[in-house]
């Protein structure tokens, strides 16, 4: 037995014998499970500072604001008492990983629920499965990734590049499976990991780089193809910034979006009016429809030369302009006023603060958009971080070997990660493991019609995922139980039950129900009622999809 081990299971033994079990505590052996709690500040760890371990009284926890979720002081409202653990983690001299582990006090359902983050990251992600992990009965964790406090300020430290890459996850699953142990005395239990965007890519390069820390894995819009998404964000911008009559209003984005519903909408498995695509890959909208105006006229009633060129850009993608190669996928028709979208991908202000940090670590301060060279400053880029942040590996061999079981999501009316670019990354894990069958059995891809970046949508795109502040009764309605289900028993979803609350989306009650299918099935109106999920089937489609990256682009 090694040291740590030996340490370990010293300090088990001591917070064991605290005192006589309490028939509700979820802490075995102790009849003050905060005591228990603040006894973890003492278990040895290596490469890292236990700060502080402290129990939070139910709804008692305050998170800070964050604008991605500005409903987050009510989701906390609903979380049982846990104990509060922070962590630093120090892989390296010049890493400085921040991590919070929460523990259940009461009922705690045996596993480990690791989560992601969004964007740069810089900060404990608490509303992107935290609070729902735990009021669903998990251990929970989060990283800020190492970027703290700013990823922007990140430059020149290519240790924290590989800790935003993938170390600071893999850190903060080692830490967080002492914890547990530490806590309740156990030595075995299952842990899972659900992310959506930044988290899509921790979720897939754990199952590459350590197939070891996860039995199950839910990864959601997924930006694994790292350095290549930020060149598509670069990409849209120079298109929107071209000229100073380049960019399109919001107003501008909602005309193109509806005239791709007017044109596709209900013809490709869809119900008539629905406000979105069910399979974009049968649209094939020609923006060269869209009205077209003289400089100065109305917004969003047409689009003048400048705003057309750009929108056709987006369309197109990031291509090398030497070689013609692909880099990336283009705008999703039936995306384009989507939140991500094009109104943010083109603000000077926001955007560039938030999505070019990539561009910052290669080239320094000095970098500058409009200069950018898609060809060999690409080239530069790519040998900088490819090997430090992207996540493209698709053997995975050691993962499915032991057991694990990983389900992959998207919307198709994101803007940011384009569904094609999902897809195309399914399918060559297909051709990696060599049949869709056998691919099926460990690894299953959902496509979620109408639903944006992660969440959101004119479609029904709630099925408990993170970024969800609801936590379903049904489990066939709840994305991660589905994926528990599937690992400890054995059944695997053919499809989940999405749900849409409110109007457009939003608010209490509710809407529609609609099935999400394991691709290559689509959901197909059969009549009836458009809100029940019995009015639709899952009817198998054509498989793959257009805009398949270079092989160069795939590093």
């Amino acid at each position: 037995m090694s040291t740590s081990k030996i340490q370990t299971m010293a300090f088990l033994l001591g917070v064991t014998l605290l005192g006589v079990p309490m028939a509700q505590s979820a802490v075995p052996g102790t009849a003050d499970p905060q005591a228990a709690c603040a006894g973890l500040a003492r278990l040895p760890v290596a490469d890292a500072t236990i700060v502080s371990a402290s129990a939070v009284g139910a709804g008692r926890f305050v998170p800070p604001p964050a604008p991605y979720a500005p409903d987050l002081g009510e989701r906390a409202a609903k979380m049982p008492a846990f104990c509060r653990v922070e962590v630093v983690a120090t892989p390296t001299p010049d890493s400085k990983i921040g991590i919070e582990i929460w523990l259940p006090l009461l009922d705690w359902n045996g596993r480990l629920l690791g989560t992601g983050n969004g964007g740069g990251a810089g900060s404990i992600a608490y509303g992107m499965g935290m609070i729902e992990g735990l009021r669903r009965g998990f251990a929970v964790a989060n990283t800020d990734l190492g970027t703290a406090p700013d990823v922007n300020q990140t430059i020149d430290h290519p240790e924290r590049w590989a800790d935003f890459g993938h170390r600071a996850t893999h850190e903060m699953t080692r830490l967080a499976k002492l914890v547990v142990s530490g806590f309740y005395g156990v030595e075995s239990f299952r842990s899972f990991f659900e992310g959506c965007s930044t988290g899509g890519q921790q979720a897939l390069g754990s199952a590459q780089r350590y197939p070891d820390d996860y039995d199950g894995i839910l990864a959601g819009d997924p930006g694994n193809n790292r350095t290549h998404v930020h060149t598509s964000f670069l990409w849209n911008y120079n298109a929107l910034n071209e000229t100073p009559h380049s960019r399109l209003s919001g107003a501008d984005l909602s005309m193109v979006s509806k005239a791709v519903i007017a044109s596709c909408g209900g013809k490709d498995g869809g119900a008539p009016g629905d406000a979105f695509l069910t399979d974009p890959r049968q649209c094939h909208f020609n923006p060269e429809t869209l009205t077209k105006c003289e400089a100065g006229a109305d917004v969003g009633q047409c689009l003048t030369a400048p705003k057309l060129t750009a929108l056709r850009k987006m369309y197109e993608g990031a291509v090398n302009p030497r070689t013609g190669e692909r880099i990336y996928a283009g705008l999703t028709a039936g995306s384009e006023n989507q939140p991500l979208g094009p109104s943010l991908q083109g603000d000077p202000d926001a955007w560039p603060i938030q999505q070019f940090y990539p561009f910052l670590w290669a080239f320094g301060q000095s970098f500058q958009a409009r200069t950018f060279d898609f060809d060999h400053d690409f080239d530069r880029l790519d040998a900088f971080l490819s090997s430090r942040l992207n996540a493209n590996g698709t053997d995975l061999s050691d993962f499915r070997r032991r057991g694990g079981k990983a389900m992959i999501y998207t919307g198709l009316a994101d803007p940011a990660v384009p569904f094609q670019e999902v897809v195309n990354y399914y399918e060559r894990a297909v051709a990696a493991r060599g049949d869709l069958a056998s691919t099926q059995e460990f690894l299953r891809l959902f496509l979620v019609p109408g639903m944006g970046h992660c969440f959101g949508g004119p479609g029904a795109t709630n099925f408990g995922q993170p970024f969800s502040s609801v936590v379903p009764s049904d489990p066939k309605a709840d994305g991660l139980m589905s994926l528990v289900h599937w690992v400890e028993e054995g059944r695997a979803p053919d499809s989940l039950l999405a749900t849409r609350y409110g109007v457009g989306g939003e608010g209490p009650g509710v809407q529609a129900r609609r099935s999400i299918c394991a691709y290559p099935k689509f959901p197909e109106y059969t009549g009836g009622d458009l809100s029940a999920p019995s009015s639709f089937r899952c009817a198998e489609r054509e498989r793959g999809s257009a805009m398949p990256p270079a092989a160069r682009y795939l590093n």
